[in-house]
């Protein structure tokens, strides 16, 4: 999946990748090397102990320009290179890339008022939510948010940086997208690729 992700990143133009890496870092670091055989240039940044998420953009050095940062588990057919262009073009300081998650509701649901009265009632239905994909840009300011070898997450992050009035913008993503986090998500993703729905 990572391998994946490398030459999904390098056809939309990202040429230098840095794998924040903590467990099994000399498996990943012996398996992709340099990015030489990959056409793009791979650097480190090795954990000591876990820093969360977010943490890891305190131990590299600041990039001069807007970059991505995102999970290595991730299976989609986002387009990085729209993504990063609509990111500049806002001027936000952080950009989401943003998937409408539908979840079904498996019990009947209802509006009840202040007095106990039932207003409303829905059979099953199926909510819709904005969700996180895993994947965003940021401006380099960002990194003044993250401090030095303190475990910081993402969304604390996001949420830090609302908190001072920065612009934290949302890329909508109607496309194929799997976070796999779970051992039936690695299954679900082998069939997608086996079955030919990414291309």
């Amino acid at each position: 999946i990572l391998e994946r992700v490398v030459n999904q990143l390098r056809d939309a133009g990202f040429d230098r990748l840095t794998f924040a890496v903590g467990y099994l870092a000399e498996l990943i670091r012996a398996y992709f090397g340099t990015g030489d055989r990959f056409g793009v240039a791979i650097d480190y940044s090795f954990e000591e102990t876990p820093l969360g998420t977010a943490g890891p953009l305190g131990l590299i050095e600041p990039p001069e320009d807007d970059f991505l940062l995102m999970n290595g588990d991730l299976l989609t057919d986002l387009d990085y290179a729209d993504l990063m262009a609509r990111h500049r073009e806002w001027g936000a300081v952080a950009t989401l890339a943003v998937f409408l998650k539908e979840v079904p509701i498996s019990l009947g649901v209802l509006d009840v008022d202040e007095t106990g009265l039932v207003t409303g009632y829905t059979e099953k239905p199926t909510l819709s939510y904005p969700v996180s994909t895993g994947i965003y840009c940021f401006r380099p300011e960002v990194l003044r948010h993250v401090e030095r070898g303190v475990r910081l997450d993402l969304p604390d992050l996001i949420r830090r940086l609302m908190a001072v009035g920065e612009q934290v913008r949302a890329y909508r993503f109607d496309g194929y997208w799997l976070d796999i986090g779970r051992s039936e998500d690695y299954e679900t993703a082998l069939d997608a690729v086996a079955g030919g729905e990414l291309g």
